[in-house]
């Protein structure tokens, strides 16, 4: 098997090491003290996620359409640097989600005894596991090197943003002025950035 190829199922690895991880570790969360309902959980956070799996899909579904027009070039240094960005971006979001341990939650929830983890990565970032998401769908998006990629990138950073944005009034509400004071020496994705 050619080494192109090796990196580019080394990309699909990482996003199937990621759903392993993500179903085994949340066995055994914490209970729910408050959510936001569920409706706007599947039209606002799943659905987004569901459109850009598909956007990020088999190229052959969107024919000859301006979503396949090829942006970036199908070279061994591109799909060498999608894999590396899904590696890092997979391994920052697991390595967060380990640290959250119990107070993890697919959706926008307060646990019952929920408390405010600052180690870590999320010593400089607020929202470390949607950091480590945009990365691999960034270098899913590379590996596929076609418009839909920036589609599919647009479509989780807008999602991620809402969401992070309901997280944060949610913990502030909670954690009151250690929340602020958390926020005001850290970012929300990027350090630096944003």
């Amino acid at each position: 098997m050619e080494t192109e190829e090796l990196l580019k199922r080394g990309v699909s690895v990482c996003w199937y090491f990621l759903l392993a991880w993500w179903l085994w570790s949340a066995r055994g969360n914490k209970v729910v003290a408050r959510g936001e309902p569920w409706m706007t959980r599947l039209l606002l956070y799943w659905m987004p996620l569901t459109l850009a799996f598909v956007l990020l899909g088999p190229g052959d579904w969107f024919g000859r359409t301006w979503l396949r027009e090829g942006i970036v070039p199908h070279t061994l240094p591109f799909f060498a640097t999608a894999f590396v960005i899904v590696a890092a971006g997979v391994a920052l979001a697991c390595w967060s989600r380990y640290l959250l341990g119990r107070n993890w939650s697919s959706v926008v929830q307060i646990k019952k005894d929920h408390e405010l983890i600052e180690a870590g990565p999320y010593r400089y970032i607020r929202h470390p596991i949607y950091s480590g998401l945009l990365l691999a769908f960034i270098g899913t998006a590379i590996r596929e090197g076609d418009v839909r990629g920036i589609v599919a990138v647009l479509i989780v950073l807008a999602s991620f943003w809402r969401k992070l944005q309901m997280e944060e009034r949610m913990l502030g509400e909670t954690f009151g002025g250690a929340y602020a004071a958390y926020k005001a020496r850290t970012a929300a994705l990027i350090p630096g950035v944003l």
